[in-house]
């Protein structure tokens, strides 16, 4: 057991929608990503993903509408919903996901993260 200092893990690196693990809860990983731009349509076929912004303005674009999510709050995508993640400005985001997630789902794209790494 030991604390993890979230802003400390957040000063270890700077490249954006490369999420970065930082602990695991059965069978959860606990992720940090800077995101900055936009990101690619994709979903995830058999699991829930949770993004909870630490800093900025989080934009989702879904097939019908678009969610903004700020500072302090989070949204949980179920699992099949097709989604588009956008940062006008940097975001800090905290993502709960299972280990076995895809990055992009079945997109391969050249921002798909095969494996993420641990800080």
């Amino acid at each position: 057991m030991q604390v993890i200092n979230i802003n400390e893990k957040f000063s270890l690196f700077n490249d954006h929608w490369s999420p970065k693990i930082i602990g695991e809860l059965n069978g959860q990983d606990i992720k940090l990503a800077k995101v900055k731009g936009e990101f690619v349509w994709h979903n995830h076929q058999n699991e829930d993903e949770l993004f909870f912004v630490i800093k900025g303005k989080l934009k989702i674009e879904f097939v019908d509408k678009t969610v903004e999510i700020n500072e302090g709050e989070m949204i949980i995508v179920p699992k099949g919903i097709e989604h588009k993640p956008i940062a006008e400005e940097e975001v800090l985001i905290l993502l709960f996901e299972p280990n076995n997630i895809k990055h992009t789902g079945e997109v391969k794209y050249d921002l798909t993260v095969e494996k993420c790494e641990r800080i």
